[in-house]
């Protein structure tokens, strides 16, 4: 169980709408639907592939320094329990309650992150969204490059 979380569902499932890969967690549809009949094993997996995506798509937003300023700013938005967090998934959990409570980055608004279509990136919202779609993203191509079958 990861975060307290027995899945990694956040109650905005697109699967149910015909996409192969959730918008909500970025698991892949099947994954959805046989979560409940996996064992801890197979949704350790599940879990690992998620945070590797979902980090790997932190890191190519925000440089080391950034995110050791938000594991910094952990204990500020009362997040105790980091044990077995990596850096990465800790400053994503740190910047999804910053942003959950519309407070400000620990590195101010005047030092913004510039991420590749150079717009500036001020808050933790937009952070997150620009995060959030890469995760998707990289979820999609790990699904098409494992699932999908070759036209003839």
């Amino acid at each position: 169980m990861r975060y307290g979380r027995v899945s990694p569902c956040i109650g905005v499932c697109s699967t149910t709408y015909g996409d192969l890969v959730c918008r909500g967690c970025n698991r892949f549809a099947h994954e959805v639907v046989q979560w409940n009949g996996y064992d801890d094993g197979q949704r350790d997996a599940i879990w690992g592939r998620l945070e590797e995506l979902r980090d790997g798509s932190l890191a190519g937003v925000l440089s080391n320094e950034r995110v050791g300023m938000l594991c910094a700013a952990a204990e500020s938005v009362k997040i105790r329990d980091r044990a077995g967090l990596s850096d990465a998934s800790l400053a994503y959990e740190v910047l999804r309650r910053l942003a959950m409570r519309r407070m400000p980055l620990p590195w101010g608004r005047s030092e913004a992150v510039v991420n590749e279509g150079n717009k500036r990136l001020s808050s933790a919202r937009e952070i997150l969204s620009v995060i959030n779609r890469e995760f998707h993203n990289r979820s999609l191509a790990t699904y098409e490059r494992s699932y999908r079958i070759p036209a003839e």
